[in-house]
């Protein structure tokens, strides 16, 4: 059965008439829960795939030692292009609570049963494969699976509430969240830890779990990311319409349009003016700030995303059904890739340097040193080194796709 199909069946519920003169007709009717398989939408697993890809070349620049972004414009793309990531995953993610709680009735547990793994992995195996110590006790990170699961166990509580009151939530965090540049971060005393891991992010400091204690550095603060899972859950009844070709094109031309006046008005949306970057204009005007994640930058990011949603449909041929094939199992990937890109780091610094510099075991992402003196890869070898990478990840997650399609109840479908 189709997707539209099952929007066409009976037992709707509908919202109030004043949101639906307001939002139209798009997520004026979702269908009700039932116990069966979730949905699957191809568009998010091309989406998702796309997603990981883009993640490998920005993990193997960690570890190559290229700089985040630079005035030159190889060094710039290769880590803006890699800016799609994060809110794919988190608006991704919440779609599909949407499909799966379409389909089960445990929706809430569902949500924060895996936040809370999501989390407990983060601070365990993926710590452990960015750093390769075990320096536990001196360096915590709050990354990307702290944020996904964070966001899952607050969207465990808006589920409660219809899905375009969730969205609608959702949009005015991602809307007004910047209200707060410049006053959080100024904030001291006991509460000061709070809005690190809420809003302020690395920029004020790691957090101090007691005197000698672990220190977090906090990479992803939660408040905007729960706007942008809120957004993607109600996104999910969109995908149940007929029409969400049109709505998806629509609602993500808006939003580049909307990132575009945003950026030359160049006032709110983001806290650093592009007008007073250093980089030629073409590139200040697109550097928007991802920590925490600005209204500028997740207009910019989400609104290509969504315009692609058709076209990510409709694809096929041997590279959307690799996509695809990475997005079925994005948190394997994500758990695998590391540890992998890592590895290939020292296989690469044995080859050519003939030693492996202790700053490859340094902790990494976030807490690390500069690099060594002449450490820095070129571009083409960073690229070559991705690619090798893709190319075995893609062999092991074709195999356990397969895998878990075949077993697809249980724990499995926490990983």
């Amino acid at each position: 059965m189709t997707v539209a199909q099952r929007a066409a069946e009976p037992q709707r519920q509908t919202v109030p008439v004043t949101i639906r003169a307001a939002c139209g007709s798009a997520i004026a009717a979702y269908p009700a829960r039932r116990d069966a398989r979730a949905v699957r939408v191809r568009s998010i697993d091309v989406l998702r795939g796309l997603a990981v890809a883009l993640m490998v070349i920005d993990h193997v620049r960690v570890f190559a030692g290229v700089p985040a972004g630079g005035a030159t414009p190889g060094v710039f793309f290769t880590r803006w292009v890699t800016h799609y990531c994060a809110p794919a995953f988190v608006f991704l993610a919440g779609t599909s609570a949407y499909l799966h709680g379409s389909a089960h009735r445990d929706l809430p547990r569902f949500l924060l049963v895996r936040g809370l793994w999501l989390i407990a992995l983060e601070l365990t195996v993926v710590r452990l494969a960015w750093t390769f110590n075990l320096d536990f006790g001196g360096h915590a990170m709050a990354g990307v699976l702290w944020v996904l699961g964070g966001s899952m166990i607050a969207l465990a509580a808006l589920t409660r509430l219809p899905a375009w009151a969730a969205g609608a939530l959702g949009l005015a965090i991602i809307a007004g969240h910047n209200l707060f540049d410049g006053r959080l971060a100024a904030l001291d005393g006991p509460v000061a830890w709070w809005w690190k891991l809420l809003y302020v992010g690395f920029y004020a400091g790691p957090i101090e779990l007691g005197a000698g204690g672990p220190r977090v550095q906090v990479l992803y603060s939660l408040v905007p990311w729960v706007g942008v899972m809120a957004a993607g859950y109600a996104f999910g009844a969109i995908l149940t319409h007929p029409r969400r070709d049109r709505w998806a094109v629509a609602i993500g031309a808006g939003a580049i349009a909307l990132f575009a006046i945003l950026r030359a008005l160049d006032g709110y949306g983001d806290p650093r003016p592009w007008s007073a970057s250093p980089k030629p204009g073409y590139l200040a005007f697109i550097d928007t700030t991802k920590y925490p994640a600005s209204l500028d930058f997740l207009l910019m990011t989400l609104g290509p995303m969504l315009v692609a949603v058709p076209l990510a449909e409709r694809a096929r041929g041997a590279i959307a059904g690799w996509l695809a094939t990475l997005g079925r199992v994005p948190l394997f990937f994500y758990l695998l890739h590391l540890p992998l890109v890592h590895a290939l780091a020292i296989a690469v610094a044995g080859l050519r340097d003939g030693a492996v510099d202790p700053w490859l075991f340094t902790n990494h992402p976030m807490a690390n040193p500069p690099p060594p003196p002449g450490y820095a890869w070129s571009l083409p070898l960073l690229y070559v080194v991705a690619a090798v990478a893709l190319v075995l990840l893609t062999l092991a997650c074709r195999r356990y796709a397969d895998y878990k399609q075949r077993h697809a109840d249980g724990w499995l479908r926490y990983l």
